[in-house]
């Protein structure tokens, strides 16, 4: 009896795999043509996609038929070009004005100094006097004013150094304040650029009875932003070379504070005449 059993579960268990086979394979065959439909978009889209990505890409260069020199032109106008480029011009005249004039050995010529000193050492002080006064440099000037009142007494003297001193100082600042005008000025013509490109990109949406194009639009707004980009170009410079200047020129005048009054020192004692 147990052998008939068996035998007659054979049977049904084979039964029942074969038929769980065939619902699988069934189920298989319905799954399979839409896991095609779903990921095949996905592989054929992204071929596609690049083709049009490179059809696109080889269609730029044709239409980019403009330098960018032309371009920053174009979008600025006459008006901004002109602007911009006087206040150029201008930055880089007083940069290399400034360059060139303050440095130590302009305002303190190492060959005047020798002398002067040559002058000194052998008590010649009324050659030293005029070399003093016909030298143009800064600190001839104030060693000019300082022998020009030692008549009058040693303090008499300094004093009068140390209105040279503001007087020469104050001449080099008005100088390299240019340079920190144009850096005011640059960004404030850049922002009047800004303001004037806005406006005129709204004033085409309110007189354009339709939507406007964009083309149309760009050129308003490129004029914005490049107006302020240019006034930025020039004014980080202008200020990052205006405070260089203005701690050169302190320095510069310890300096010569220090030189001079070492030159005038030997006549520390001499009383009024």
């Amino acid at each position: 009896m147990q052998r008939v059993r068996s035998m007659v579960s054979r049977p049904r268990t084979l039964g029942m795999v074969l038929w769980a086979a065939s619902r699988f394979s069934m189920g298989f065959a319905m799954i399979f043509p839409l896991a095609v439909a779903t990921i095949a978009p996905v592989v054929v889209f992204p071929s596609t996609a690049v083709a049009q990505d490179d059809e696109a890409a080889s269609e730029e260069p044709e239409a980019e038929g403009e330098s960018m020199l032309v371009f920053y032109y174009n979008a600025l106008g006459i008006r901004y070009v002109v602007i911009f480029l006087a206040l150029s011009f201008g930055l880089v005249a007083l940069l290399v004005m400034c360059f060139l004039q303050i440095r130590k050995a302009v305002l303190m010529p190492p060959a005047f100094l020798a002398a002067f000193e040559a002058h000194l050492d052998s008590k010649e002080y009324q050659p030293a006097f005029e070399l003093a006064k016909s030298d143009d440099s800064y600190i001839g000037h104030v060693l000019a004013a300082g022998m020009g009142k030692l008549q009058s007494g040693y303090p008499v003297a300094v004093e009068a150094m140390q209105e040279a001193e503001g007087e020469e100082a104050m001449k080099l600042e008005h100088k390299i304040s240019y340079v920190s005008l144009i850096g005011a000025l640059a960004p404030m013509f850049g922002l009047l650029g800004t303001v004037d490109g806005m406006v005129g990109a709204f004033m085409i949406i309110a007189k354009s009875s339709t939507a406007p194009k964009p083309s149309a639009l760009a050129i308003g707004i490129s004029q914005a932003l490049i107006t302020t980009l240019i006034g930025l170009w020039l004014a980080i410079p202008a200020i990052a070379c205006f405070a260089i200047f203005k701690n050169w020129l302190q320095s510069l005048n310890g300096d010569i504070d220090d030189e001079a009054m070492r030159l005038m020192a030997r006549f520390q004692n001499m009383g009024k005449k």
